[in-house]
């Protein structure tokens, strides 16, 4: 089976890497990418093609869908991120001074 062929995934997969490139089109991300990340996310949940030995392997793990589409980083705006930073730098200067 050459690479890329898609004939032992089960529709059910090819469905979820449908669904999952159409997400990442919609933030922007061009086709090509977003087909390959949609894929690398079906293999990873699934471990591949399950179509040969359907119903016994293990189960698809889904920690990948849900951690897709939160954004990183603190949950503080920037403005307070700003003043606890600048509020850190002073405390640090006056301990280093005295």
């Amino acid at each position: 089976m050459p690479r890329g062929d898609k004939s032992s995934y089960t529709d059910k997969q090819k469905r979820k890497a449908e669904h999952i490139e159409e997400g990442y089109e919609d933030r922007g991300v061009s086709r090509e990418e977003a087909e390959r990340r949609a894929w690398a996310t079906v293999n990873k949940e699934s471990g591949g093609g399950n179509k040969s030995v359907s119903g016994r392997g293990k189960d698809d793990s889904h920690a990948s869908s849900r951690k897709g589409g939160r954004i990183g980083g603190s949950n503080q705006s920037a403005a307070s991120r700003s003043a606890a930073a600048k509020k850190g730098w002073e405390t640090r200067r006056k301990k280093a001074q005295g």
